[in-house]
């Protein structure tokens, strides 16, 4: 767009005039250089925040969900790094599989993963959410999660230990940490 007036600018709708002042404002600070030192301040925050500040969904299907709660308990207080458990998927950004995904189950843990916000991430638990587990060749048993959502972190057992989940999301920490992404967060 134009950075100038059009002249139909008072003839526009509140959202044509945001979408108008946006567009000016993003290629205003594209031009001056403005981004990117708004980008290189604030992309350490933006990860800082966003690493330590988990929201997992709690999708415990079976003996995965034992060990997750273990590790919410005082012994090892996953809570101390961020990661404060939500029934909603609009209040959290990490989709927390574990236990066998069935055919009928499917659709509905894509819907979950869908009305996530943005950024969001899966963490795969277990060796049924990993590749189906002990009913692998079942004819209603979904072989991974990531045959329909992608997963970032794939934590391994059966069922893994509350240490082996709480370094899976020291791990999706550190992916985190490497993507830092900024304030603009579209190009």
């Amino acid at each position: 767009m134009d950075l100038r007036l059009a002249p139909n600018a008072i003839a526009m709708t509140s959202k044509e005039f945001l979408a108008w002042s946006t567009d000016v404002m993003a290629q205003l600070m594209r031009a001056s250089g403005t981004k990117k030192a708004i980008d290189k301040i604030s992309a350490p925050i933006w990860s800082w925040a966003l690493r330590n500040a988990n929201y997992p969904l709690h999708f415990g299907i079976a003996c995965c969900a034992l060990e997750m709660a273990a590790a919410s308990a005082p012994r090892f207080d996953a809570e101390r790094l961020g990661m404060i458990y939500r029934s909603s998927p609009r209040q959290t950004d990490v989709l927390l599989v574990n236990g066998w995904v069935t055919t009928k189950l499917r659709p509905d843990l894509r819907r979950l993963y869908e009305q996530m916000a943005e950024p969001r991430w899966v963490v795969a638990m277990g060796e049924c959410a990993i590749s189906g587990g002990p009913w692998y060749d079942s004819y209603n048993t979904i072989q991974g999660v990531d045959t329909f959502i992608p997963v970032d972190v794939y934590i391994p057992g059966c069922p893994p230990r509350p240490e082996a989940m709480i370094d899976g999301f020291m791990k999706l920490h550190k992916k985190i940490h490497k993507e830092m992404k900024g304030t603009f967060l579209e190009d």
